[in-house]
C-alpha cells in the first residue's frame, strides 16, 4: 500500500508539473504571436515541379517587399500594409506563375493560420496560431515555406537556413526576455531546462 500511495505522488508530481509546463508554453506562444508577423508560402502540391515554383514565387514576392514594404518599427504596421497590398502581391505573384508556364490561381490573404514547430538555426518558434501573409498557389496542398516578416527574420539562404544576427536583436527587441530566451533555445535539454526552471 506504501508503494502505490508513493507511485502516485510521484505520478501526481509528474502530472501537475506537465500542466504547468503546458500553460507556461501556451503563455510565451500566445505572447510571441501578438509580437510577430509570420510570411507563409504554399506549394499547389508536392511534386518537383510545383516545389521550385513555389521557391520561385517566394523568392519574387520577397524581392518585391524588399523594395515596396517601408521600414517598419511595429507588428502592426507591417501587418497593415500586408493586408492593404493583397492585390499587388497576388499580382507578383500570378506573373511568375504564367513565367513558368502554369495557369494556377493566386490567392494571398492575411489570417490566421495554425504552424507547427518551426526551427531554423537557433531559432524555434513554438507550434500555435499566428497571424500570416498568406501565399497559396493552385490548391494549396503542397509543403510550404515560411518566414517571420516583422521583427524580418527572412532569409535568403535557403541551404543553410540561417536567421542572421541582425534579425535576432529585432526579435530581442521587442519579446519578453523569456520568451526571447524560449525561441533562441538551441537543444532540447535547454528547452526543457528553460520550463522547469
Amino acid at each position: 500500500m506504501k508503494k502505490v500511495c508513493i507511485l502516485a505522488g510521484i505520478l501526481m508530481a509528474f502530472l501537475v508539473t506537465g500542466i504547468a509546463v503546458n500553460v507556461k508554453k501556451d503563455k510565451m506562444q500566445k505572447e510571441l504571436a501578438e509580437q510577430v508577423f509570420r510570411f507563409h508560402v504554399l506549394a499547389n502540391s508536392d511534386s518537383k515541379a510545383d516545389q521550385e515554383l513555389k521557391l520561385k514565387v517566394k523568392d519574387r514576392i520577397l524581392s518585391y517587399m524588399k523594395e515596396e514594404l517601408p521600414e517598419s518599427d511595429s507588428v502592426d504596421t507591417t501587418k497593415e500594409w500586408a493586408k492593404s497590398h493583397t492585390k499587388e502581391l497576388e499580382e507578383v505573384a500570378t506573373e511568375v506563375v504564367r513565367e513558368e508556364g502554369y495557369d494556377y490561381r493566386v490567392k494571398a490573404s492575411v489570417l490566421f493560420c495554425n504552424f507547427p514547430d518551426k526551427s531554423y538555426g537557433d531559432v524555434t518558434f513554438p507550434a500555435g496560431r499566428y497571424e500570416a501573409l498568406r501565399i497559396e498557389i493552385g490548391e494549396g496542398g503542397g509543403q510550404n515555406w515560411w518566414c517571420v516578416l516583422y521583427p524580418n527574420l527572412c532569409f535568403f539562404d535557403a541551404v543553410h537556413a540561417v536567421v542572421p544576427d541582425e534579425g535576432k536583436e529585432d526579435l530581442k527587441k521587442v519579446l519578453e526576455e523569456d520568451t526571447y530566451e524560449m525561441v533562441t533555445s538551441t537543444s532540447r535539454f535547454r528547452i526543457k531546462w528553460f520550463f522547469f526552471r
